[in-house]
């Protein structure tokens, strides 16, 4: 198995690496513009029908919402074929671009208010994604999808999806039941324990599709298609419980929330799996942690305002700026803006087939 020494990933972005993040702000651009579109085919699909929140489905019939649709797949496509190029370091956070993205164009197009304190957010997630692009590691040359198992079967990363594993079925067949109406994190961990071996799969098979393009088939090896039925296991996991904490919480609470799990434990098991780390100096992966943490500061700041845009009160009638969310929010689910509905921004790239 050939790595690129580490000296060289200081120097400059690999072409893999480049291919990766193109592919990767791509995605969030066609996602960021989809769920607008969506959402005007919703709204044209509501004029003289029930409308998607109260239960109506006649937006299958609007072709304004058919081509978000197909716009959302293709940035999932693209979403798909970055791992195959890049680390998972580096394609995971650039997930809340696509916040940017349909905030700027919800405020453009909408008319939707983008609060200044949401502008700021942006520009943290700007900074931070530009952080961890420019310190990302150098992507592992692979050479067979044997090279991918031998590091998937490695004692860390079996002992990680042992733990996962484990950890998953003690929340829903047990604390699930008793606390997941009232506790967000229950169903949110669910899906982010499986997302973080979603992705590692995903980044597998899309490793084993970019070889077999390239003239190398690895459609013959059972390994692949190990690997296939892993990533169809545990997307269905996903968004059965996605659809459930959206469907219990306020989209305001779980999405960011789950954008830091899901991004958080992603990273983990891609160190742990890929050895991304150990590649890399020291002052590097701190930058990339301090990346991280500004994207999620931003994340977390556009949400907030995005709540203050809806309680939003006229000049004369400010009472002060309230930090705290209301404890309601957290035990029950509150009536959404008609701002997305249940079109919520994604903050992360397999929330999408939850959200519709």
């Amino acid at each position: 198995m050939t790595e690129m020494s580490s000296g060289s990933s200081f120097a400059y972005m690999s072409a893999d690496n480049i291919k990766g993040l193109m592919l990767a702000l791509s995605s969030s651009i066609f996602i960021g513009t989809s769920f607008i579109i969506k959402k005007k085919g919703l709204k044209r699909a509501a004029m003289n029908n029930v409308r998607a929140g109260l239960g109506g489905y006649s937006y299958l019939w609007e072709p304004l919402w058919w081509a978000g649709m197909i716009t959302m797949i293709v940035g999932e496509a693209a979403n798909f074929a970055a791992y195959a190029f890049a680390p998972a370091i580096l394609v995971t956070p650039l997930g809340a671009l696509s916040v940017i993205v349909s905030a700027v164009l919800a405020h453009v197009i909408l008319k939707e208010k983008l609060h200044s304190l949401g502008v700021l957010g942006c520009l943290l997630c700007i900074v931070g994604s530009t952080s961890i692009v420019l310190h990302a590691p150098a992507e592992r040359q692979i050479q067979s999808i044997d090279d991918i198992w031998i590091l998937a079967t490695q004692p860390a990363f079996l002992l990680y999806s042992f733990f996962v594993v484990v950890v998953v079925l003690v929340l829903i067949y047990h604390f699930a039941t008793i606390y997941g109406n009232t506790h967000v994190m229950v169903y949110i961990s669910i899906c982010s324990l499986m997302g973080s071996l979603s992705v590692m799969s995903v980044k597998a098979l899309g490793i084993a599709l970019k070889l077999t393009l390239q003239g190398i088939n690895q459609l013959v090896y059972p390994q692949t298609w190990f690997f296939a039925l892993v990533v169809v296991t545990c997307i269905v996991t996903q968004m059965n419980y996605l659809n459930k904490a959206l469907d219990t919480f306020n989209t305001a609470v779980v999405s960011p929330i789950y954008y830091v799990m899901f991004t958080t434990l992603t990273i983990i098991a891609s160190v742990i799996m890929f050895k991304d780390w150990s590649r890399q100096h020291p002052s590097q992966i701190i930058t990339e942690l301090c990346g991280f943490i500004t994207i999620l500061s931003g994340t977390f700041l556009l949400h907030y305002t995005k709540e203050m845009g809806q309680n939003y009160k006229p000049p004369g009638s400010y009472s002060g700026l309230n930090t705290s969310f209301p404890n309601s929010q957290l035990v029950a689910k509150q009536p959404d803006s008609d701002s997305f509905t249940k079109e919520a921004v994604p903050m992360c790239k397999f929330e999408l087939f939850c959200a519709s």
